[in-house]
C-alpha cells in the first residue's frame, strides 16, 4: 500500500482509477485565483435570469465543509478510538495558528424564523454555569495542544463568538472569559488579527460595545433581519430602526473595523416593495457587510417555525423578485456580491481577500483566515483540524446536559473529551474539497493548479462531472476549456449548483435533506 504520507516524485497522470496525492510543486505558479475584477465591474457582478434561476434551484448544501455536516458519523466505544480527539489535539501540527469559535447557547427571545436548537431562558445564572464549563473545556484541550519553536502558547490568529445570543453572557463575563484565555492563547495584535461577535442589539447594556472593543473585539455581526414593523412582530424579533442606526454609530465611533448586517428574505408578511425599503435604509446605513439569508420554511423540523402561518409567507414568485431586486440594489450601490448570501464593501477584508484570490470558506462562513486549524468550545460546536493528507472534523455533543456531563468526566479521565462525532476525511475529500471551495470562494477552477498540487490530470480525473456541467455550459452559467472552469455573472447566484456537481456523496445519500439553494 503507498503511504501518501511521504511526498511523491511522479508526474501527474492521465488514469482517473488511481488516487490523488498531497505532491507540492518545486515553483509555485502565481497565485491562478487572484483576479483582476478591481471595485467593482462588471466581470465580477452576478447577473440575476429569473427562467435561469427556475431551471437549476434544486436543494443542496451550504459547504461549510467538505464533506458536509451530514457524513458526521458517531465516535465508536472501541479500543481505537479511545482519546481519538485527545490524539488529534495532540499530533496536530503545531506551526498552524488557530481560530477559536466559541458557541452560546442561550437566548431570551424566540425567533419564530430560528432553524437552531437554542435554548431560550432569561436566567443570568445560566451564562455563569456556562462559562465555567466553557473554560474547563479550553483548559482541557489547550493542555493537550504543542506549542511552535520560540512560542510560549499557541499562536490566535481569529476568534468568533456565535449562538445563540453571545452578548447573553454579562459584561463581566466576558471579560473574565476573554482575560481566562490571554492566558492560554498568544493572540495577534487586533489591528492584525479577525476578533468577531454576533450580537442581538436588543440585549446591549451602555457598555457593552465599548467594552468589546477594549478587550479587542474588532469586528460585530447584527441580526436585523428585516425593519418592517409588520414582519418583526410576525417573527417575533421587534426592534426600531433607531436602535439598529445607535449601535451602528456607537461601533463606528469606538473603532470597529468591520460591521456585518444579517437580512432574511421571505418571511411572512414581507413584499419585494417592503424589503426594497428595507435594503434601501440599511444601505443608508453602509455597514461593511451583508448576508442575506432565504428563508426555508421547515416547521416539521424546527418547533419555532410552528409559530408561522403558512399564508402568510410570500409566494415563490415573490421570494424570487425579491432576491433580485436586493441582488440588483446592493451591487448597484457599490457592494461586492462575494458569493452565496454574502456582500461586502469593495475595501472590506473579505472582498479584498476574494480578489486577491485568498479567501476561504470553513464553518465560520467566507473567511480570510484559511490556514488556520479550527477549534471549537462549548455544546454542538465544531472543530476542523487538518494535517498534510487529511482532515478531522468533530462536533462536540449537542445536548447542553450531555455535553456538560463529559466536560465533568474529562476533568478526571483523560480519554474522555466533548465530541461525539467525527469525519476523517480522505485525500479524495481534499481533493474535491479544494475544487468547490475554489469554484465558491473564486468563481474558478485552474485545472493546472490541481494537477500541481494534487498529481492528476484533473480533466481525465473528473471527466464525469465535466460533461455533467455541460448543460450548465450551454446555458451560459460557466465556460469551461482546457485551463479551467470559470462561473460566469450568469451563473454565480448557482455557484452552488455548480460546485455539487463535484460532490461524492450528495446524489449517494442526501438528496432531499436539503432546503433548495434560492
Amino acid at each position: 500500500m503507498t503511504d501518501y504520507s511521504e511526498p511523491n516524485t511522479q508526474q501527474p497522470y492521465n488514469r482517473a482509477d488511481e488516487p490523488p496525492t498531497t505532491v507540492r510543486p518545486v515553483m509555485q505558479p502565481d497565485n491562478p485565483y487572484a483576479s483582476t475584477r478591481g471595485s467593482i465591474t462588471s466581470k465580477q457582478l452576478p447577473a440575476f435570469d429569473e427562467a435561469i434561476i427556475n431551471k437549476y434551484n434544486r436543494s443542496g448544501p451550504r459547504y461549510t465543509s467538505y464533506p458536509t455536516a451530514l457524513e458526521f458519523t458517531p465516535i465508536p466505544d472501541s479500543f481505537e478510538t479511545v482519546g481519538l480527539e485527545t490524539k488529534i489535539l495532540q499530533n496536530r501540527e503545531s506551526r498552524a495558528p488557530l481560530s477559536l469559535y466559541f458557541h452560546i447557547p442561550f437566548c431570551r427571545h424566540l425567533c419564530y424564523y430560528c432553524a437552531c436548537n437554542k435554548i431560550i431562558t432569561k436566567k443570568n445564572s445560566d451564562s455563569g454555569d456556562y462559562l465555567q464549563y466553557l473554560m474547563a473545556e479550553i483548559a482541557i484541550k489547550r493542555r493537550l495542544l504543542s506549542v511552535s519553536k520560540g512560542r510560549d502558547k499557541p499562536l490566535v490568529k481569529q476568534l468568533h463568538l456565535g449562538g445563540g445570543t453571545p452578548t447573553f453572557l454579562r459584561d463581566d463575563e466576558m471579560v473574565q472569559l476573554w482575560e481566562f484565555l490571554q492566558t492560554q492563547f498568544e493572540f495577534l495584535p487586533e489591528n492584525e488579527g479577525d476578533y468577531s461577535i454576533e450580537i442581538d442589539p436588543r440585549e446591549l447594556s451602555d457598555n457593552t460595545l465599548k467594552i468589546l472593543r477594549n478587550l479587542g473585539f474588532n469586528r460585530i455581526s447584527l441580526g436585523v433581519q428585516d425593519l418592517d414593523e409588520t414582519v418583526q412582530i410576525a417573527v417575533n424579533r421587534v426592534h426600531s430602526v433607531e436602535l439598529i442606526e445607535s449601535v451602528l454609530t456607537e461601533a463606528r465611533e469606538l473603532g470597529f473595523r468591520s460591521i456585518n448586517i444579517d437580512l432574511i428574505y421571505g418571511l411572512p408578511h414581507q413584499t419585494p416593495a417592503t424589503l426594497d425599503k428595507t435594503v434601501q435604509r440599511i444601505i443608508e446605513m453602509s455597514p461593511d457587510r451583508l448576508s442575506v439569508f432565504n428563508y426555508a420554511h421547515l416547521p416539521e423540523r424546527f418547533k419555532a417555525q410552528r409559530q408561522i402561518k403558512d399564508e402568510d409567507l410570500p409566494s415563490p414568485a415573490a421570494k424570487l423578485t425579491m432576491l433580485g431586486d436586493t441582488v440588483n440594489t446592493l451591487t448597484e450601490a457599490g457592494y461586492q456580491y462575494i458569493g452565496i448570501d454574502h456582500f461586502a464593501r469593495p475595501d472590506d477584508e473579505l472582498a479584498i481577500a476574494q480578489r486577491e484570490g485568498k479567501l476561504h470558506r470553513n464553518f465560520q462562513g467566507y473567511t480570510i483566515m484559511g490556514d488556520c486549524d479550527l477549534l471549537g468550545f462549548g455544546v454542538s460546536s465544531i472543530s476542523q483540524i487538518a494535517n498534510s493528507n487529511t482532515r478531522y472534523i468533530l462536533q462536540n455533543d449537542t445536548d447542553l446536559q450531555n455535553y456538560q456531563a463529559k466536560i465533568d468526566m474529562a476533568k478526571i479521565n483523560p480519554t474522555v473529551m466533548p465530541a461525539m462525532k467525527y469525519i476523517k476525511t480522505s485525500i479524495k475529500d481534499r481533493l474535491r474539497e479544494y475544487v468547490i471551495m475554489n469554484l465558491l470562494c473564486h468563481d474558478y477552477l485552474d485545472f493546472k493548479d490541481v494537477n500541481q498540487k494534487f498529481g492528476i490530470d484533473a480533466i481525465t480525473y473528473f471527466i464525469d462531472e465535466i460533461q455533467q456541467l455541460g448543460e450548465m455550459q450551454a446555458d451560459r452559467l460557466i465556460d469551461m476549456d482546457a485551463a479551467g472552469i470559470r462561473v460566469l455573472p450568469r451563473g454565480r447566484l448557482l455557484g452552488r449548483n455548480v460546485a455539487m456537481v463535484f460532490d461524492e456523496y450528495l446524489e449517494k445519500k442526501h438528496k432531499n435533506r436539503f432546503s433548495k439553494v434560492i
